[in-house]
């Protein structure tokens, strides 16, 4: 009787098993320790990438970071434009050759 019991209870487990299995690879855990939640990255970044159109959205980006340097603006290409001049020069902007400095001590 009590081998029976035992390959009973060891058949629910085993057909419970697949039904465990399904609910963990549906969704994420998160953990939480001292009140601090801890989300699984891993788990989360493989749902963001299951996207089919992921690819396309990618190839996009690409695109748009590749501007050709006659259309960038001159602050990336590394030419000076009024506002940073302006900064540089101080209150002698358009006045004076030279920058405005502190007077020495």
């Amino acid at each position: 009787m009590n081998q029976l019991w035992n390959l009973a209870a060891g058949m629910l487990l085993i057909a419970g098993l697949p039904l465990a299995q399904a609910e963990d690879a549906s969704g994420c855990v998160e953990v939480s320790v001292a009140g601090y939640k801890a989300p699984d990255y891993n788990c989360l970044s493989q749902q963001m990438g299951n996207n089919p159109d992921g690819a396309a959205a990618a190839q996009k980006n690409r695109e748009a970071m590749n501007v050709p340097i006659d259309k960038r603006p001159p602050n990336q290409v590394g030419l000076a434009t009024p506002a940073a001049t302006g900064t540089r020069m101080g209150n002698t902007f358009g006045t004076s050759v030279k920058p405005q400095r502190p007077p020495a001590p």
